[in-house]
């Protein structure tokens, strides 16, 4: 049984947690309300070692369509800038937290919906899904969407949605890197499930410093990255894990993960 919460349910399939953005009627607009309560839920569930893998996902027609412009019109500066404020944090959670997360996008994302799977970790799309920045044609310009997207499709395509906010179906956005890959609708949930076991697989602690790892070298110079990562893969390879790893590798056995 899921947990309903005001916005999100939570549902534990252990060793995956799933969190489905849950107002259909809003088409899962990311109201401060909505916001606040995943990233509070992203927190809670990264700090239970029985979750290895989050995935996150959308009642309704679509995954999301960005922002709740109600909250946008007729607002102080200080109001606008705390929904911005509000987001960022968001996406730095959900790179930020120990479990990678996976998008599970079923449906149109949009503006900060875009923005929202090109932050998680992974993202797998139906065949229904579409994507897109289209704050230009209103007027705002998707410039908060544009950091996280603009670092998993590259500048000249990021550029494309941004400048005419056209949508770009699934197909496209797996061929540009946006998403991992794209399934038949009725095959999404077991797509998801099937990567979520298969990383939750592997040592927890294994995973974490990976992460982390991950987005700690990304924007780094290459030499610079190779400094750093050497010594994360040096601290990596004392930890008992990676040792158990290596030896049950050795001894053609299964290993046996202890999380430390």
């Amino acid at each position: 049984m899921a947990a309903v919460l005001e916005h999100v349910l939570v549902e534990d399939r252990l060793p995956a947690v799933l969190l489905t953005l849950n107002e259909p009627e809003r088409r899962n607009a990311l109201s401060t309300a909505l916001m606040r309560e995943l990233t509070s839920l992203l927190e809670e569930q990264s700090r239970r070692p029985e979750v290895r893998v989050i995935v996150l996902r959308a009642n309704g027609p679509a995954f999301s369509a960005g922002h709740d412009l109600r909250e946008m019109v007729d607002r102080s500066l200080a109001d606008e800038q705390a929904i911005f404020d509000t987001c960022t944090g968001l996406m730095q959670t959900i790179q930020r937290v120990r479990q990678p997360v996976i998008a599970a996008v079923h449906a149109t994302a949009t503006a900060a919906g875009c923005q929202l799977v090109a932050a998680c970790d992974l993202a797998i799309a139906a065949e229904t899904a579409t994507f897109a920045t289209p704050g230009v044609k209103i007027g705002l310009f998707c410039s908060t969407p544009m950091v996280a997207v603009s670092r998993v499709i590259g500048r000249k395509r990021a550029l494309e949605m941004l400048l005419t906010g056209r949508p770009i179906d699934a197909d496209t956005a797996a061929d540009w890197g946006l998403i991992n890959r794209v399934v038949p609708p009725d095959k999404l949930e077991d797509e998801v499930m099937e990567l979520a076991r298969q990383i939750a697989s592997s040592s927890p602690l294994t995973l974490q410093i990976g992460k982390e790892a991950f987005y700690r070298q990304i924007d780094e110079r290459q030499g610079d990255a190779y400094e750093l990562m050497g010594r994360v893969m040096a601290d990596n390879a004392m930890t008992c894990d990676a040792q158990e790893g290596m030896s049950a590798f050795l001894e053609k056995r299964k290993p046996e993960w202890t999380g430390r």
